[in-house]
């Protein structure tokens, strides 16, 4: 609660602009509502508040295109569902219950939050429309519910398009101010790591707070890149370099996991060249982290990059495996310049980061069934109380819910606790100011515009406020929502003398969250096991068909973003991250193979390779077992006799025993990983 007051009472000069910005756009959609008679313009305002939860020009213009196209669907397909099942109620509310999980389910196979909200508009747009026919049903004709659902439909246009007006001409804030913020924090988190990874003396503690702290500011810029798209001309070369940089992050952390995991696990096999090397990237990235010069900072990791290239020009390795040390060396300079590069392309247009593919959504069925069941209980609970009472106010128990289901949805079952108890304090406060200030003031005035804008603009401040901190976001959504509904905004505030409407209604919307909380417990989900295990086998069907694609490098970056995120909030309970740790090696291997085949193609010509696709199915069979904690000779054999091919096609040559030390490097890995994935699991 310490921070609840801080932001009431001392509040940052971006949360009164925020709160402000709020206010206006909800005046002007309530004004705009009234003025059309609409029967229900508090729906108007609810519609503003849901865009304001991210003030960020091309975010709020993103989701008004997703609130809109959403509410459009979702009020076709109310309108289809009247017209054919009218005579049938309880059938009409069984197919409305599948619509709605539907949609939830959907929401749950993508990333961006803003789309899951489209699935939510369209879930719950036709259910209003639904329902609002149900109450009167004598009166109940096509006329009827066409005007409902055109109602509905510009209620919640009028409130986006508000939203999007008052987002752009008043104190604008870009999207593409909060990139470059996020992109700066994950370079020097991710340098930072590179000096961590490559200490002799760090922690294994340090090393994954450090990975966490990385993945979670990554989230976030995969999460705001696609809106950076509706920020003039320059938004979509912006949001293909976030993803390129966000990808290159990535192959970073996967790349000097090599490096570390070698002076930890295998100090034996460091040579003095191996050892120099080591020094060396230590003392540039210890640099490059220190300095905030982006110049600077470039050229160094030039210079790095064209000294490694001369040493290993003039010198002969002495062993494999240094030869392909060296090579994952200068590959580590190369992907950190083309970083460095996305970075300088979120300010300049950059046309040779044109091709970046975005992050692409791990999609689970199995993860999207349970949510889609659990919003189908969250309704048929509401409906049946709803049907047994009779109470309008009982409407309320099967709309709210059901957003905040689908919303809800992806986060952990102990932040999703936390989240529910600040809503429901959010939804108390809403009930007090309801029924002692705002309609207690309203059921005095004559019902003049001005005067209930007055009234309103005190609490939604307030609300607003909190909204504007991640923190505090539910009190301030448990807040302004019920008190939009609570209050009614009108010209005819008849309903401000309805005490005991009012409070049945409170009710209702509190009961409706608490049955959602209990849900939420009884309705778990797939266990983290069970999801870790369905990742993983799912990178072992691309790891299989990665030579397939046209782009393999971008085709398997791009799904293994997501499934890193996901399998690193997975794993942050555990003491070992082995789970992490195998997910990076995941990616890594993804790389190693494309690097792999070019290099044998190269080397080999015409001439086929028999061996290569018995080496790719088993470095994908050996993964899936170091995913299960086990570990045989079969990806050795493959490797022994791919080099065999190799040295009969070509001889003896510098890049063909590089090729033996990546080989023997990732034996030593999937013999690593399964004993960690094994001890964890003990």
């Amino acid at each position: 609660m310490g921070i609840v007051l801080r932001n009431l009472f001392l509040p940052e000069k971006q949360a009164v602009i925020f709160a402000l910005k709020g206010v206006i756009a909800m005046a002007m959609a309530l004004t705009i509502a009234l003025s059309l008679n609409l029967d229900r313009p508090y729906w108007a305002l609810v519609s503003a508040v849901f865009l304001q939860m991210r003030p960020e020009s091309g975010l709020v213009v993103e989701k008004a295109i997703c609130q809109i196209v959403g509410t459009i669907i979702g009020g076709l397909f109310g309108i289809l569902l009247l017209t054919q099942l009218m005579p049938y109620p309880y059938l009409a509310l069984g197919v409305l219950a599948l619509w709605l999980g539907l949609n939830s389910a959907l929401s749950a196979l993508v990333r961006q939050a803003n789309f899951v909200y489209a699935f939510a508009m369209a879930a719950v747009t036709s259910e209003i429309i639904v329902l609002m026919v149900m109450v009167n049903p004598s009166t109940a004709d096509s006329q009827a519910v066409f005007n409902i659902a055109q109602a509905r439909v510009s209620e919640i246009v009028i409130g986006s398009i508000c939203a999007g007006v008052v987002s752009h001409m008043f104190w604008p804030v870009k999207v593409k101010d909060s990139l470059q913020m996020q992109a700066r924090s994950v370079i020097n988190q991710t340098l930072q790591y590179l000096v961590t990874e490559l200490d002799r003396t760090g922690t294994h503690e340090n090393r994954h707070k450090q990975i966490d702290g990385i993945m979670a500011t990554l989230g976030m810029v995969s999460e705001d890149s696609s809106a950076a798209s509706y920020e003039g001309p320059k938004g979509p070369g912006r949001t293909r370099a976030a993803n390129q940089l966000a990808q290159k992050v990535l192959s970073l952390l996967a790349l000097v996991q090599i490096f570390g995991r070698l002076q930890r696990r295998h100090a034996e096999l460091i040579t003095p060249t191996l050892n120099q090397l080591l020094d060396q990237l230590r003392e540039a990235f210890d640099r490059i982290a220190e300095s905030s010069d982006f110049d600077y900072c470039l050229d160094q990791v030039k210079t790095l990059r064209r000294d490694l290239a001369d040493y290993r020009a003039k010198n002969n390795s002495d062993s494999p495996f240094e030869s392909h040390m060296l090579n994952v060396g200068a590959e580590i300079t190369s992907e950190l310049t083309v970083l460095l590069r996305a970075y300088r392309a979120l300010e300049e247009r950059d046309s040779t980061l044109l091709n970046a593919p975005s992050m692409l959504s791990y999609r689970d069925p199995l993860a999207g069934l349970i949510i889609g069941v659990r919003t189908t209980v969250v309704f048929l609970i509401g409906a049946c109380i709803w049907v047994s009472t009779g109470s309008t106010a009982a409407l309320m128990i099967m709309i709210l819910p059901v957003i905040f289901s689908i919303m809800l949805a992806r986060l952990p079952l102990m932040v999703l606790k936390v989240v529910l108890k600040r809503l429901l304090i959010g939804v108390v406060a809403a009930v007090v100011v309801a029924v002692f200030f705002a309609l207690n003031l309203l059921s005095q005035s004559s019902g003049q515009l001005e005067i209930l804008l007055l009234v309103l603009a005190a609490p939604y401040f307030i609300g607003l406020l909190l909204l504007a901190d991640r923190q505090t976001l539910p009190y301030g959504l448990g807040f302004c929502i019920p008190f939009s509904i609570l209050v009614s905004p009108s010209r005819d505030m008849s309903r401000a003398f309805s005490i005991d409407y009012t409070m049945s209604s409170a009710m209702a919307i509190f009961a409706g969250v608490c049955i959602l909380f209990w849900v939420f417990h009884l309705i778990t989900g797939p266990s983290v096991q069970l999801l870790v295990h369905r990742i993983f086998k799912t990178t072992y069907q691309d790891l299989l068909e990665i030579d397939q694609h046209t782009s393999p490098t971008a085709w398997y970056n791009r799904r293994m973003a997501d499934r890193l995120l996901r399998l690193t909030n997975y794993d942050q309970g555990s003491k070992s991250r082995a789970i992490t740790d195998l997910a990076l090696t995941a990616l890594n291997l993804g790389h190693v193979s494309i690097r792999l085949r070019s290099i044998c193609e190269s080397l080999a010509g015409k001439q086929p390779l028999y061996s290569l696709e018995n080496w790719q199915t088993a470095l994908a069979n050996a993964f899936l077992l170091a995913s299960k904690g086990r570990c045989d000779d079969g990806f050795e054999k493959a490797c022994k006799s791919l080099y065999d091919e190799l040295i009969s096609l070509v001889g003896d040559s510098n890049q063909v025993e590089a090729i033996q030390g990546m080989f023997l490097r990732i034996n030593l890995t999937f013999e690593r990983s399964a004993e960690a994935i094994a001890a964890q699991r003990a």
